[in-house]
């Protein structure tokens, strides 16, 4: 139950509600016909007559005038990353103007959180402020509780991810930080295009787990009586696509891993995934490069931004570190020599790079390889870095021609963080049936990470696959690095919470 003072407020409101129709006006409005959005009004000439509408949040009466505040974000998809956003305008209410009773009507019945429309004229007050001089207004949504207070906004940070809604109007920062996502998601998709591919759209229900070695969320499908899962990655059915004769595509696939919680990483996120056939991972890493700094340019106007507290520049050509050569000047011995995983912990724990609880749940000398990468390679990197020349450790990635141990692959690593990862594709169906195989046997070992034994995905690729390269980075993760936010959920409208006793019933 609510405490005496809020409960008291809701009453109140829903008592001016009951008030209101009683007296057959509605509290609740079908339309209201605007002339121009909020963002729009700087634009204008003083004395242009105005009609528009928003959320009220603020409020305040000196007598037989009344100040306040609209807010609404409206239209506003085409500003200017570098400058203010205009989200509010003041309106103001003069007993001369709208008359004593509609007066009195704004004082009783519109409060902070209500949806008002106006028609007025635009003036600038005697202290400079842009401001609509009402003539007429109308009570459009009756809110039935408040808002934040003024000042200090939704400051606790389950409140602020649980009611969203309210964070956004009044928090600049997370209203800044989820349109930059948006209009960034929106200026990839244009860059694409003009690229050459195409945006298509593949199944998050899936049979078989694959495309990323990671833990999947399970269900059922009631009408075909069959166990599936969500997606943890569209790799699979991409190439799918490729197969299709289509050379070039993207898309914004929502995928689900069923990991742990923390402030870089979400179970439901949204993947940019590419493909491109006769491409290898060298074009790819252009590729890469050109958008991430067009990105940057487009949000900051440079080729660099900030992360906690140092500037990160971004240079047409990235440096590089051989990965195997870095692992093996760690590890002190050729990791490339080492195929049994047994062995090779017994090795990394005599040189205590690794503690033996850290390799309890490792069945895969891929797992204990990556493992070592997180711990001791990848927190030292800095300045944006490729990291290229990997071992043999992803099952759908292509084998190097001139050693089979290594594989065409790549990542970005920016401040001790993956920003992308892509390579050649393996494309031969005997290579990668050998490779499921193994993924197969990690899995009876207790992997709950292996892939699937994919027979549909090995059918297409027997049919014949053209050369492919793609990538694939996840759109929050770079939005959360790239605006240095302090919460990966800073980037997304609605992440996941965990259910909370209703404490308003």
């Amino acid at each position: 139950m609510e405490n005496n003072d809020v409960l008291s407020e809701f009453d109140i409101k829903v008592d001016k509600v009951k008030k209101l129709e009683a007296s057959g006006e509605k509290a609740y409005k079908a339309k209201f016909n605007k002339t121009h959005e909020i963002h729009d009004l700087d634009k204008l000439e003083l004395g242009t007559r105005v009609s528009i509408a928003g959320r009220m949040i603020f409020k305040r009466t000196f007598g037989k005038l009344i100040f306040a505040r609209l807010y609404s974000i409206g239209d506003n998809f085409d500003f200017d990353l570098s400058k203010p956003i205009r989200t509010s305008v003041q309106i103001s209410l003069n007993f001369n103007i709208v008359g004593e009773e509609k007066l009195k009507f704004f004082k009783d019945f519109c409060d902070v959180a209500d949806h008002i429309g106006v028609e007025g004229e635009l003036i600038k007050t005697q202290t400079g402020e842009l401001t609509v001089q009402v003539e007429k207004f109308e009570l459009l949504t009756k809110a039935l509780r408040g808002l934040p207070e003024k000042f200090h906004g939704l400051v606790d940070t389950d409140s602020r991810y649980r009611q969203r809604y309210l964070d956004i109007i009044s928090n600049e920062d997370s209203r800044k930080f989820v349109m930059i996502r948006f209009k960034v998601m929106q200026f990839i998709r244009d860059f694409y295009i003009k690229k050459g591919f195409l945006e298509v759209e593949t199944p998050i229900l899936q049979n078989a787990v694959g495309g990323a070695l990671a833990k999947p969320f399970r269900t059922h499908h009631n009408a075909l009586d069959l166990d599936m899962n969500l997606r943890i990655s569209p790799e699979t059915f991409h190439k799918r696509v490729i197969a299709c004769g289509f050379d070039k595509i993207f898309e914004f696939a929502k995928d689900f891993r069923n990991e742990g919680l923390c402030v870089d990483k979400l179970q439901e996120f949204t993947m940019l995934e590419s493909y491109a056939a006769y491409w290898d991972f060298e074009d790819s890493i252009k590729f890469y490069t050109e958008m991430f700094r067009e990105v940057c340019k487009y949000v900051f106007g440079k080729y660099e931004f900030t992360s906690q507290g140092r500037t990160i520049s971004l240079p047409e050509k990235f440096p590089r570190i051989d990965y195997v050569a870095k692992l093996n000047e760690i590890l002190g011995f050729n990791v490339l020599d080492i195929t049994d995983v047994d062995e090779f912990k017994k090795l990394v724990l005599k040189k205590n790079l690794l503690e033996e609880f850290e390799l309890k749940d490792q069945f895969t000398v891929g797992g204990i390889i990556d493992l070592l990468y997180k711990r001791k390679m990848r927190p030292n990197i800095i300045e944006p870095t490729i990291l290229y020349n990997y071992p043999n450790v992803v099952p759908l990635a292509r084998y190097s021609d001139d050693d089979d141990r290594i594989i065409e692959m790549f990542q970005l690593v920016i401040d001790g963080q993956e920003m992308v990862k892509g390579y050649s594709e393996l494309v031969n169906p005997i290579q990668q049936k050998r490779n499921f195989e193994e993924q197969a046997k990690a899995k009876q070992r207790g992997d709950a990470e292996a892939m699937d034994y994919d027979k549909e995905y090995i059918l297409a690729m027997e049919h014949g696959f053209p050369p492919i390269s793609g990538i694939g980075f996840g759109i929050d993760v770079f939005i959360y690095h790239l605006l240095d936010c302090e919460n990966i959920r800073d980037t997304i409208l609605f992440p996941i919470m965990k259910p909370e006793n209703d404490k308003n019933d």
